[in-house]
């Protein structure tokens, strides 16, 4: 990681928006800055940029949306390239609006918030799919596993907002129907009474990860009257070893979205293996994210150099292969940035009896 206030003129500087400290989730972050360090150290081990090495600038975003607005203004004055990054979609909302009025490329690594910003931009394109899309997948499990009456337990946020009206409307159009409970006025033992209450057979965590979704998975763990109730958490918290060791076996049989082919590629499977040693742990999809992302840029650039403009303008050419497909960029019904509209989308849950093992239930 490098965080200097300014870069060597042989340098291409690169900024990186990761959270790295709480309330951020710092798994996320962790996997998020491994990926992009992997792949910046195998494209400088090659040459880099036209003999011109790639020098990440890492800035921790805590999951604060000031934080990115002021990191990404920061990185721009310091004559970044383009930025890079973040997980929390919340957040690079905030980064890609900065971005955007700056003329700073932005290629944004994992947040899916279809509304990453207001209007139409060329000045940012996404590897993570669109929320929509997931969100869908995911209510489809839901539906073919018999799930019709699906509670959400939600914090504020246009994340989890956003989320919710899209559970609510692809389950409506098939019969199904979502009960709201608001984690701002309710603890976990409420959130027990309330599935009960509504006589809910499904429990979606759309809350932060640990506090509120560690307790309020161990109340309803607890609860004898929920123990036929499904829990789920669709933007990915048991992905990551925090929640194992938080829970252990009660963080098992939890389904949520993960972004992930059934096979590796050659590209994929090597990237898996380093990414692996790096780590000491089994990399999340995060990880591949990030080292997509710097290998798609890293193909911009040396195509078109480094002017900002050229880079923004070539979004619509990139062909990339990635660890995960061919990575290309399109316009999609209403998602403002440039969007590869087809990762591979994937939906598994911990296995009860080995928990660092995944279980594939579902693929779209």
């Amino acid at each position: 990681m490098s965080t200097p206030s300014a870069v060597p003129m042989s340098a291409v500087p690169i900024g990186a928006l990761v959270p790295l400290t709480r309330p951020g989730w710092v798994g996320a972050g962790r996997h998020l800055l491994a990926g992009l360090e992997l792949a910046v150290r195998e494209v400088n081990d090659i040459g880099g940029i036209g003999g011109r090495p790639l020098e990440l600038l890492v800035r921790d975003t805590a999951a604060d949306p000031r934080n990115a607005e002021a990191a990404v203004s920061e990185l721009a004055d310091l004559g970044v390239a383009a930025v890079v990054g973040e997980y929390h979609s919340v957040v690079a909302r905030a980064a890609a609006a900065t971005a955007d009025a700056l003329g700073v490329p932005f290629l944004c690594s994992s947040a899916v918030l279809d509304a990453l910003t207001d209007q139409p931009t060329n000045w940012v394109a996404r590897i993570a799919p669109a929320q929509s899309r997931g969100w869908r997948i995911y209510a489809d499990f839901l539906l073919n596993a018999g799930h019709t009456r699906i509670a959400v337990a939600a914090q504020p946020s246009v994340y989890w907002t956003s989320g919710t009206r899209i559970l609510r409307e692809h389950l409506a159009a098939h019969g199904g129907r979502v009960i709201e409970l608001d984690m701002s006025t309710l603890d976990p033992t409420a959130v027990c009474d309330e599935l009960v209450e509504n006589k809910a057979t499904a429990l979606l965590l759309l809350v932060s990860q640990p506090d509120p979704a560690v307790p309020i998975v161990k109340a309803v763990r607890g609860d004898q009257r929920l123990a036929g109730i499904l829990m789920g958490a669709p933007a990915g918290q048991p992905e990551f070893a925090e929640w194992a060791a938080l829970l252990g076996d009660d963080g098992a049989v939890i389904p949520f979205l993960r972004y992930l082919p059934e096979h590796f590629s050659p590209l994929g499977a090597r990237v898996e293996t380093t990414l692996r040693e790096r780590l000491g742990e089994a990399p999340s999809f995060v990880a591949f994210e990030g080292y997509d992302t710097i290998t798609t840029l890293a193909a911009v650039l040396r195509s078109q150099g480094t002017d900002r403009a050229r880079i923004a303008e070539y979004w619509p050419r990139v062909a990339v292969e990635g660890t995960r497909g061919q990575i290309r960029f399109s316009r999609t019904a209403d998602i403002s940035v440039w969007q590869w509209a087809w990762p591979p989308i994937q939906v598994v849950d911990r296995d009860p009896v080995q928990l660092d093992r995944f279980r594939v239930l579902h693929t779209g």
